[in-house]
């Protein structure tokens, strides 16, 4: 009599595999990002944006009633315009981001935060801003890099990564179906909302990023005066940004080395 455990890894194989699709979210830009994706064809970019817009919406609502959803200070109009500008550019990667339901937000906190979630979600905590005492420059290269990580779809990768995993652990829930199919959602949250990037998506983010500044006409440069200041203030207890967007001797090097690049894209948009 055939075990049914082994029964089950013989039919869960070919799924793993059929379910999983090696996609590019973006074209390359100049700074060359070709790495090739692998999602999961039944975790579409729809549901995945969908999951992250309700815990957006949680949020904006705890901060509102907290009275920290900053709408109407300097500072808030200073994000929106850069974001803005940032947004406009979105489509250089991937022209589906000019339809995307973009929204930006600050929130007056002590935090040295920001992110930008699947769909074009936009957080920005107001002490990243006034610790570092941010430029518009420098603002611009940290908001570039969180929509590079959106536009490269970052969340639904860990996703698909997490789904794959639990899969293959969880033999008996071959086409995940009941209790399974609920720790394979909360396995997906966990990744999009507290879990560190990689070092490759990290880097894609900034080389990304800073093209998208760039176009829009920010100083590239900025980028390094922005990590430079990161740096530094990780020096005591890591702000949560550095937490969660890990750090290495060589992000300053492939920046500056990818500066030339996209230079000649800041200079003309000064015209």
């Amino acid at each position: 009599m055939a075990n049914p455990n082994r029964l089950a890894s013989a039919l869960l194989v070919p799924l793993l595999l059929t379910g999983c699709q090696a996609v590019n979210t973006t074209s390359g830009g100049a700074v060359g990002v070709e790495r090739k994706q692998y999602m999961f064809s039944m975790l579409s970019s729809d549901e995945v944006n969908q999951m992250y817009s309700q815990s957006y919406t949680q949020t904006l609502q705890e901060a509102s009633s907290k009275g920290v959803l900053d709408k109407n200070s300097q500072n808030a109009k200073r994000v929106d315009a850069i974001a803005r500008r940032l947004i406009a550019q979105a489509p250089v990667f991937r022209p589906d981001a000019a339809k995307w339901d973009w929204q930006v937000n600050l929130i007056d906190s002590e935090e040295l935060n920001a992110n930008c979630g699947p769909g074009g979600k936009i957080i920005v905590y107001s002490g990243l801003i006034d610790q570092l005492k941010l430029s518009d420059d420098e603002l611009a290269a940290v908001m570039g890099h969180e929509i590079a990580h959106a536009l490269r779809e970052h969340g639904r990768e860990a996703m698909s990564k997490a789904y794959g995993v639990q899969m293959a652990t969880q033999v008996g829930s071959v086409l995940g179906v009941g209790d399974g199919s609920l720790q394979l959602a909360n396995t997906g949250v966990e990744y999009l909302m507290t879990l560190p990037n990689s070092r490759s998506n990290e880097n894609e983010a900034d080389l990304i990023g800073l093209e998208l500044s760039a176009r829009a006409g920010y100083n590239p440069n900025a980028a390094i005066s922005l990590w430079e200041k990161m740096s530094k203030a990780s020096e005591g207890a890591p702000p949560e940004f550095m937490s969660t967007h890990p750090s290495s001797g060589s992000r300053m090097a492939s920046l500056q080395a990818a500066i030339p690049k996209v230079m000649p894209f800041y200079q003309q948009a000064g015209k």
